[in-house]
């Protein structure tokens, strides 16, 4: 049954909510954004695209594994409660991603250095398979009626701050330090500084106290693919088309502009950065819409925009004009936030006595395998095509997919009480 949260507790609520997510997701990206730096330093080639591709091939690594930390820590939040699933995937995030930044690099290690970086992005893999579905079901659950996804969002307003701040870390490393510098020791600075953001997220976690929910299923994991198997499913299908859009515009988009555009990697998280700004103002807005018009019209919307403008997107993203490609990064701004503004759906769709394992495997399952491997799917479809807009099919292929799923698979939940 919801929880109301009223007055400075909503507050507290919200901010434990949203400042794991910006922990996790900054660390998360910080991968990508220097995947071309990683990829030279931890997976040397003659041809610098099979190093590329190898190096995107290490962040897909993590996303694979994410269903499973999904149900590792989905079971800790349904059996133990959400406060604790909560504070052990920060910690759980906060190890690795320091590691990264003081790994030594193929030169010093041999091939030691490439399976240590795989190892690593395992185990974030892992944390983050519990992080964002832990939070929002946290969120949601404490949300009053009416009022759901404009609670919900700000799990996603954290992990889209986290990405944010992850790109606002490139760019400012890249307006301060050359080249040589950010391939010499520069990248690493990145990874450090993660630890701090790790250690705010622990203290605020560990300051909310809310009483473990009641126990309604004895084993979650075996009823997840079980008795719910068919609303476990109908969640991943809906976020396919979020989760390669997502991972395409404003994680590869990076890479994108620099290695195909062949423009300044300064320009390219400027612009990043300013696309993922304005996403922080879009996503409140559409959980507001979210809550007033329902989420099937969210979800329908964004795909749609998904499906029949992923390939314009890229042909302006394909651009020597910063501002032509800026236009392309706010079609996905546009697309992408109207999506989640329906996604609060994910947490209503699940039943209560599996809703953190089955929502945390349905989502990852869905992010990982489709959106985390999207980088490394693009970066190899243009090489294989020669065709630069060739990641665009990819993408409008997954907003087809959440399209149809949102028509005929699911039904809407905006205005019924949270089971």
């Amino acid at each position: 049954m919801a929880q109301s949260a009223a007055g400075p507790s909503r507050g507290r609520i919200i901010l434990a909510g949203l400042v794991g997510n910006v922990m996790e997701w900054y660390d998360f990206a910080v991968y990508g954004y220097f995947a071309s730096v990683l990829g030279h330093l931890f997976f040397p080639s003659d041809d610098p695209s099979v190093s590329l591709i190898a190096a995107f091939g290490a962040f897909a690594a993590g996303f694979l594994v994410r269903p499973l930390g999904g149900l590792l820590f989905g079971r800790i939040g349904d059996l133990v409660g959400r406060r604790r699933a909560l504070i052990l995937s920060v910690m759980a995030m906060a190890v690795p991603t320091v590691l990264i930044g003081f790994l030594p690099t193929y030169e010093t290690i041999g091939i030691a250095a490439p399976i240590l970086i795989v190892v690593l992005r395992i185990v974030q893999g892992l944390s983050v398979g519990g992080e964002y579905t832990s939070s929002l079901v946290f969120l949601v659950e404490h949300g009053a009626p009416g009022r759901r996804a404009f609670n919900a969002i700000w799990g996603m307003w954290g992990a889209t701050a986290g990405i944010l701040l992850g790109s606002g870390v490139g760019a400012l490393l890249t307006n301060v330090l050359d080249q040589a510098e950010v391939s010499d020791w520069g990248w690493r600075l990145p990874f450090i500084v993660g630890a701090l953001v790790a250690g705010t997220g622990i203290l605020v976690r560990r300051a909310i106290h809310t009483e473990a929910p009641p126990s309604q299923s004895t084993s979650p994991v075996r009823d997840t693919f079980g008795r719910y198997r068919m609303s476990v499913l109908r969640v991943a299908l809906l976020n396919v088309g979020f989760g390669v859009s997502f991972y395409a515009a404003f994680v590869y988009g990076v890479t994108y502009i620099k290695e195909i555009d062949k423009l300044p990697g300064r320009i390219a998280f400027n612009l990043n950065t300013e696309a993922m700004a304005l996403l922080l103002v879009v996503l409140p807005v559409a959980a507001l819409l979210s809550d007033r018009i329902g989420r099937k019209p969210m979800l329908i919307a964004g795909s749609v925009i998904l499906a029949f403008g992923a390939i314009p997107f890229f042909h302006l993203m394909h651009s020597a004009d910063p501002w032509t490609i800026f236009l392309g990064e706010v079609g996905f701004v546009l697309a992408i936030g109207l999506l989640s503004g329906g996604l609060v759906a994910n947490v209503e769709l699940i039943p209560s006595a599996v809703r953190c394992t089955g929502l945390a495997f349905a989502y990852n399952a869905s992010l990982g395998y489709f959106g985390g491997t999207t980088p490394m799917i693009a970066a190899w479809l243009i090489v294989t095509t020669g065709d630069p807009i060739a990641p665009a099919y990819w993408v409008a292929a997954a907003g087809a997919v959440t399209l149809l799923s949102a028509i005929f698979l699911v039904r809407e939940t905006a205005f019924e009480p949270l089971q």
